[in-house]
């Protein structure tokens, strides 16, 4: 697997980890949890673009 496609699958799936992160944080009122999921979201959106940019690149 090339090192941009790693990124990309890796990012959306820190982004789906923290969106889950974040919204049981919101259900069960653990505002640690939800602000836990947001960096973990806010991350893997960078690991994703940082895929883009390889692929851009060509590395």
């Amino acid at each position: 697997m090339k090192p941009s496609t790693k990124d990309n699958a890796e990012g959306k799936m820190h982004q789906v980890k923290g969106k889950i992160k974040e919204t049981v944080g919101k259900v069960v009122g653990n505002d640690d949890l939800e602000a836990e999921g947001k960096v973990e979201k806010l991350g893997g959106k960078a690991q994703e673009n940082l895929g883009e940019v390889k692929k851009i690149v060509g590395k």
